[in-house]
């Protein structure tokens, strides 16, 4: 193999997923090639290489090859990072980022003061740093740790490098596991997706099979199974049915089945999965019910969190106690008049009443149909008969709204229950909350386990009312809780369904009640016109069929015709949401374009690419896992409000609170001026621009056109075809999930 050397100038390109690379070079003496730099001075470097910074000094060995379309380029196959050797060289590496505490500035100091000499210094003589003007004794002790680490890293990296894995989950890995790093990657490889976020099964089985494991090792099967269980878990199922399991491990290990049986039962051993069978009702034509076995594998956290809140939902509305059971005889209209509010519908009066009367009541209703005005109500009946309640709902935005809409403190399910990381809730079993009757809105985005937790916390006589919305999408985490709870019969359920006729005269809420019927929405061109003149105007579609074409509109329409004719802003005011991921309208390129369209690169704007993405100040970044240890979590949206390249951290404004992520936790964050539908749960926007094409057709389905359409409050965008929205409408098939809460509710 040939080999370079020379100094990372710039990225051209570098994917997260792969390792690929195609950077630009800036080759130390003469390569030994016929090929010879271009004008520049610049070589181009393709491969699947660590994630390297400019300024990085590389060397590599591959081959020279001649690509037909952008020339000459040398294919790396082996790279390592080494020590520049030049003062220029010198300056650049200490300031890339690579060390922790030494951004550009402090670099250019540290050269200007050791020179030739400066690595020699930092590496052995590193209290000499605090010579340089603005370095102190503290300062140096940082920089002295984040430069032995970084040695230390680098020697995992080399045995790492081979098996795919990026510098960032390379410094992940050995975070975790310090000096052990090594070992343990090679004893037991699947420990790393157990371990540490970021790294899944396919980058553990990856390094295992290069390591030499066998496919049918015993510990690759296991890990196979358990991942198996974790991706159905991630599609919101609680539990898989045994031969679902089988067949889903078999395919992605290609093992034969009765491996994937063994494994089943070696996991069931070491109490990693449970295992039963549930009696699942099936509802036939004539209303007639067949009653079938299914055998359920759940993860271990997942049975219990079923049982859990099974056990104390039922103990809650079986036992006969009640902190309001002075109010059960009261004159319902006596009570409701105490409060000031006397035009209820017969609906709204009786989702009070039930509330009051039921431990475990549940109101239920599209938008517009008076739930908030229900729950004002109760609230202010709570009030005038000195019962104490709290509000809350599973996000903080949602939270927000909660407490706009009643005029009362409402507070995350999290915060609420005191959660403290490291140590777990403060109101459990032991310390229930001290309220009569909790409400917890947005009911329907309560996955499994937070139902759980909150259930640990509520005393028997404590009444509980989830209100929600359960034709939205369900939770985003494991379990359908308020769907299950409706469908068990158990509860006391409220649908409201008469549209006040103050929401009659907007085609948002009409189109969202009308698209819920399963009708096509009323949908006007561009221009209003026509059959929409009863209505406000707060619901449009531009009609385009090619996607490339739709991503342009969709870029205009936010940017510009939206501003320009509502007076709304851009970033804050605005929310692109998309049923896909991929493709032109999808929403990681939905993101690239609207970045480039409302948050330009700028000498003034500080940015850093970190795993292949480019954060830059302003951009609008959204929480993409639960990180209690920060107090933010899945869904939160926020905006990068500076990076700090010697500190290696960027801060994020959520709600007006600042919040530090280290370059290492990137990951847990992406940029969200385009977000899923799935995602957008909770939260409400003054305008939604949505694209539907055919083109998303597995997507398609009625709850997501409904779920996206109720998330827009003054103003909602439709960018595509009236075939791809009547596909959704038409498509009312809800995506079953493996639950067993509605039957073990049924038979408790």
């Amino acid at each position: 193999m040939d080999s370079l050397e020379g100094i990372v100038e710039r990225i051209t390109f570098y994917s997260e997923e792969t390792g690929y690379t195609v950077l630009r070079l800036r080759p130390s003496g003469r390569p030994r090639t016929a090929f010879a730099a271009g004008e520049d001075d610049l070589l181009t470097v393709v491969g699947n290489l660590p994630e390297v910074n400019p300024g990085e000094s590389l060397r590599l060995e591959g081959a020279w090859a001649s690509h037909p379309q952008y020339g000459k380029q040398f294919k790396a196959e082996r790279c390592e990072q080494i020590l520049p050797a030049t003062v220029e060289g010198i300056k650049r590496y200490l300031g890339s980022g690579l060390i922790k505490g030494v951004g550009p500035k402090t670099a250019a100091k540290i050269v200007k003061k050791f020179g030739a000499d400066t690595l020699t210094v930092v590496d052995e003589q590193p209290r000499k740093l605090r010579e340089v003007l603005g370095i102190g004794a503290k300062k140096a002790a940082i920089i002295e740790v984040a430069w032995q680490q970084q040695k230390a890293i680098k020697n995992v990296m080399i045995f790492l490098q081979g098996h795919g894995v990026s510098t960032g989950l390379a410094v992940k890995i050995y975070k975790q596991y310090g000096d052990m790093a090594q070992e343990i990657v090679k004893s037991d490889p699947y420990r790393l997706a157990r371990d540490i976020y970021g790294i899944g099964f396919k980058t553990a089985d990856k390094i295992a099979r290069q390591l030499g494991l066998p496919p049918n090792a015993p510990s690759r099967v296991e890990a196979g199974v358990a991942h198996a269980l974790g991706e159905l878990s991630d599609e919101g199922h609680v539990y898989s049915p045994v031969q679902r399991l089988t067949d889903t491990a078999s395919e992605l290990l290609a093992v034969p089945p009765d491996l994937i049986a063994s494994a089943i039962e070696r996991l069931l051993a070491e109490d990693r999965i449970k295992r039963e069978t549930l009696r699942i009702a099936e509802i036939k034509g004539g209303g007639e019910s067949k009653v079938r076995e299914e055998e359920a594998v759940y993860l271990t956290p997942f049975y219990y969190g079923e049982i859990g809140v099974t056990n104390r939902l039922s103990n809650m509305m079986q036992s006969p106690s009640s902190h309001l059971a002075d109010l059960r005889q009261r004159d319902l209209n006596e009570l409701i008049a105490q409060t000031g509010q006397v035009e209820l519908s017969v609906e709204q009066r009786m989702a009070i009443r039930r509330a009051l009367e039921n431990k475990v009541s549940v109101i239920t209703g599209g938008p517009g149909t008076g739930k908030t005005t229900a729950l004002k109500t109760l609230i202010g009946v709570l009030e005038a008969t000195k019962h104490s309640y709290a509000l809350a709902s599973p996000t903080g935005r949602a939270a927000k709204r909660l407490s706009e809409a009643t005029g009362r403190a409402a507070k995350t399910i999290h915060r609420m229950l005191g959660f403290q990381p490291g140590i777990g809730f403060n109101y459990n079993e032991e310390k229930p909350l001290p309220v009569h009757m909790l409400i917890v809105d947005e009911a329907s985005m309560i996955d499994l386990l937070l139902m759980n937790n909150l259930l640990k916390a509520l005393d028997p006589a404590t009444h509980l009312l989830l209100v929600g919305d359960v034709d939205q999408l369900p939770s985003v985490g494991a379990g359908d809780v308020l769907r299950d709870v409706i469908d068990s019969n158990t509860a006391a359920v409220t649908r409201l369904s008469i549209i006040f006729r103050q929401a009659q005269g907007s085609l948002i809420i009409t189109n969202a009640h009308r698209i819920n019927r399963g009708e096509n929405p009323i949908v006007p061109d561009s221009r209003g016109e026509s059959e929409t003149r009863p209505y406000h105007a707060d619901f449009f579609l531009f009609v385009v069929e090619d996607p490339e074409e739709a991503a342009n509109w969709v870029v205009d329409i936010v940017q510009n015709r939206i501003p320009s004719k509502f007076g709304l802003r851009a970033i804050d005011d605005v929310q692109v949401l998309s049923p896909m991921y991929r493709g032109a309208v999808g929403v990681a390129n939905l993101n690239a374009r609207l970045q480039e369209a409302l948050n330009p690169a700028s000498a003034k704007k500080a940015e850093r690419k970190i795993g292949g993405r480019i954060f830059r100040a302003g951009d609008k970044l959204m929480a993409t896992r639960n990180n209690y240890d920060k107090d933010t979590f899945n869904g939160d949206i926020g905006r990068l409000t500076a990076i700090d390249f010697e500190e290696q951290t960027l801060t994020i404004n959520f709600e007006g609170r600042e919040v530090s992520y280290d370059w290492l936790e990137a990951d847990e964050l992406a940029h969200a001026f385009a977000v899923s539908v799935h995602k957008s749960q909770g939260s409400e926007y003054p305008a939604v621009v949505l694209p539907m094409l055919t083109q998303h057709y597995m997507m398609l389905q009625r709850n997501l056109l409904y779920t996206a359409v109720t998330r827009a409050k003054k103003l909602c965008v439709l960018v595509g075809t009236r075939k791809a929205i009547a596909m959704a409408v038409k498509n009312a098939t809800v995506a079953t999930r493996y639950s067993g809460l509605d039957v073990r509710l049924r038979e408790k």
